[in-house]
């Protein structure tokens, strides 16, 4: 273990993010980078139209979205831009500032006590939680640094005394909870205390923010529904370090999800490299085989065609590339990760930079015509510090001339405090968006009308229910009942993954402790043909129980229901409540239908396009169109439509096949292809060790899927008979086509 006070390295300020040598090379060299050019200029407008306003440090009182919340906000954001101007530029209005406003914040500070809301459950002081004074000091720890050597001794005295080590002792020592664990917050915390340790030289705050507190005082009893203790022999395992071993798996994936990683970025990367700069004996960039490069690629593959997250657990809708934190990683990872250019295209459709050395290198390099298309992949990450609790996995097919398909299928570990009860689950993604949506969370963030722009009472109710997000749901009842204890302690298993055939991507997950005595089983298979326009998402879902149960596989299509195959009877009249509790008391049922046929089938239109969903269904199969919005009386809920396949059964399997198969033109007024190719979806074959399923045309072409259920090596033989037609095949998967 390497402590915090080895290695210490002698140099003088600014040494956290921006440094004196990469002062020296923006100054000699910024010409020649015209992106940098225009960042540092309009923050020259923005801060200097700051500046012009006067300083504001308002007695804290609102929640997120009011007035004190947003300008305390703002004074960080500000701070840490003017610091960095003033090494640029070198005029001292924006130490001046800079000074200024830190005194007026030693003076307050001393004065304050928990944050009126008491809303959180580690109330901040000068915000209404521990995680925003976190936030606050961490960016001006990099404007404290900026203006170190302009300031008085005095003046910093007062600073640390009254200000800077209080503030850090309150976000560690008073707040164990928030902390000494394994979360995006915590990551916020350490970064903090670290951080203003590295400026002000204090080994203490720098050990703690790397080690944690080593007695914190907390249990296992205490983890209620937020997750990230971990206890070894009696001991918290906490700090920044820990953070890096036990949020990431091997492969870089988070196990909060993508939206909390982009969050999370900031801390991991600007703590690293002031690390780096100043304890290069720890050789933070390596730790864990390069866990932080791993994790930046990782988060930017993450994504759709758009450069929009995939909402996994918690998140918001929306959030991209050019999230302020991505815009840090980007900089920072190309800088220091090896120069990869791909990340230049990244940085040019982000169209800003960090106003320091590594956003000079970054737009220097943009402006030599380096940069690449960035990739994105299909792969199968691991979840877990050891990638041992499942993953998720993206299949792609995005080297089309006329877009892109991509379906994402969850089967990771729950994700701590803000994790779903969505075991395989998955989403479906075009070039233009959302085919088959995962809901993300009911959460306005820092919108004040909608509850202070904290998470809402119906992201519990509904969001994270299973019946939100498109896996199956039995009895009624979300996986692990609900809990987050139970969630926490297990996860479903990877069965089969590929993404090497140049046709077809295909990955199979399975969970045996989301229900007692019951074993699910999916498997999604990406499909490209030239008989179709697009490629089609094809989806066994397996269920096996020795008891009978109600099965609901939910399907939540984003757009306009066109039509349907079967008849059904509306509610036109009045509306009731699906069922009572995990979600179902928040969706209407506007109508239902028994199935007539063997395959049902519904389209839908949306973004100017066509979509169909062809199931198999049995005899007694309820069809249910159902949308969120019940029980929501402060409309906290979009209104989106849902299909719900029920079904009576012990063991049993559902098949669908989603097929993208036309375009209209609203200027022309002509629809293309608007209606299905599919003719039919049906079971050959299904038992627990094999099943066989077979996809046939309106041109006479069918395609049949052979898989073996419980075999993953690829060099075994399979044989089955049925109805006197003999199937062979060697390894997990094959794909016979017949014409």
């Amino acid at each position: 273990m390497l402590f915090a006070g080895e290695n210490l390295v002698a140099q003088g300020h600014p040494n956290l993010i921006l440094t004196k040598a990469g002062v020296a090379e923006i100054q000699r060299s910024k010409n020649s980078a015209p992106l940098f050019e225009q960042v540092l200029e309009l923050t020259k407008k923005e801060v200097d139209a700051e500046i012009e306003e006067g300083i504001f440090v308002p007695i804290p009182k609102d929640m997120a979205g009011g007035y004190t919340h947003e300008r305390h906000k703002r004074n960080f954001f500000i701070l840490q831009k003017a610091g960095n101007l003033y090494q640029i530029t070198g005029d001292e209005k924006y130490a001046i500032y800079i000074r200024d406003m830190f005194l007026e914040y030693a003076d307050m500070y001393p004065t304050l006590g928990l944050h009126p809301t008491m809303r959180s459950y580690a109330t901040g002081k000068i915000f209404w939680q521990c995680l925003n004074d976190a936030n606050w000091l961490v960016y001006c720890s990099q404007a404290y640094d900026c203006i170190y050597d302009f300031l008085t001794e005095k003046e910093r005295q007062k600073l640390e005394k009254q200000l800077f080590r209080p503030l850090a002792n309150f976000i560690s020592i008073e707040n164990p909870k928030f902390f000494n664990r394994i979360h995006n917050h915590s990551a916020w915390g350490n970064a903090a205390v670290g951080m203003i340790g590295l400026v002000m030289k204090d080994e203490e705050l720098i050990e703690r923010a790397l080690y944690g507190l080593k007695n914190d005082g907390l249990d296992n009893t205490m983890l209620d529904n937020d997750g990230g203790f971990i206890k070894i022999e009696g001991q918290s395992k906490a700090g920044f370090l820990a953070q890096l071993d036990f949020s990431f798996s091997p492969d870089g994936y988070f196990t909060e999800g993508p939206y909390y990683l982009r969050y999370a970025m900031t801390p991991f990367l600007i703590f690293s490299k002031a690390l780096s700069n100043n304890r290069p004996n720890l050789r933070i960039y390596d730790y864990r085989d390069g866990i932080l490069k791993k994790a930046v690629f990782a988060l930017l593959n993450q994504t759709d065609a758009q450069g929009q997250f995939f909402p996994i657990n918690d998140a918001q809708k929306g959030m991209s590339w050019k999230a302020r934190e991505v815009i840090a990683a980007v900089d920072i990872a190309y800088a220091d990760f090896g120069k990869n250019t791909m990340l230049l295209s990244v940085a040019e459709t982000q169209g800003k930079v960090l106003l320091d050395q590594h956003g000079y290198e970054v737009a220097r390099d943009l402006a030599k015509g380096m940069a690449t298309k960035f990739k994105q992949h299909p792969v199968a990450y691991r979840d877990g510090a050891n990638g041992e609790q499942g993953g998720v996995a993206i299949l792609r097919k995005n080297n089309r001339s006329d877009g892109e398909i991509c379906a994402v299928m969850k089967y990771s570990a729950h994700g701590m405090g803000h994790g779903h009860f969505d075991k395989l689950s998955y989403a479906l993604y075009d070039e233009s968006g959302e085919v088959i949506q995962d809901y993300g969370a009911a959460r306005w963030v820092n919108i004040d009308q909608k509850g202070g722009g904290r998470y809402l009472p119906e992201n519990n109710t509904f969001a994270k229910q299973s019946i939100g997000h498109n896996t199956l749901v039995v009895d009624e009842t979300s996986h692990y009942e609900g809990s987050v204890k139970k969630g926490e302690a297990n996860h479903p298993d990877l069965y089969f993954f590929d993404a090497s055939q140049e046709h077809y991507q295909i990955i199979s997950a399975k969970d045996r402790h989301a229900y007692p005595n019951t074993e699910m089983h999916r498997t999604l298979v990406l499909l490209e043909d030239e008989t179709f326009r697009n490629p089609l998402l094809i989806d066994v879902f397996k269920i096996r129980s020795p008891e009978e149960h109600q099965y609901d596989l939910p399907l939540w299509f984003l757009g306009h229901l066109l039509s349907t195959n079967f008849k059904y009877a509306t509610q036109t009249n009045r509306l009731t409540p699906l069922g009572n509790n995990h979600g179902y008391q928040h969706l209407w049922e506007e109508a239902n239908a028994q199935p007539t046929t063997k395959n049902a089938q519904i389209t839908w239109f949306e973004r100017g396009k066509f979509f169909t969903m062809t199931s198999s269904v049995v005899p007694n199969d309820e069809l249910i169109l159902a949308r969120a919005g019940a029980n929501d009386p402060n409309f906290n809920l979009r209104h989106d439509p849902v299909f719900i396949q029920r079904r009576q059964a012990k063991s049993s399997t559902f098949i669908s096949v989603i097929e993208s198969h036309g375009i209209y033109n609203p200027v022309a007024e002509i629809p293309l292809s608007p209606f299905s190719g599919i003719e039919a979806v049906n079971i050959l074959f299904d038992n627990d060790e094999y099943t066989l399923v077979r996809i046939k045309h309106k041109n006479g072409k069918a395609w049949i899927f052979m898989m073996a259920n419980q075999d993953t090596a690829n060099t075994s033989t399979h044989k089955i008979t049925v109805e006197d037609r003999v199937f062979a095949w060697e390894g997990v998967f094959a794909l016979k086509i017949e014409k």
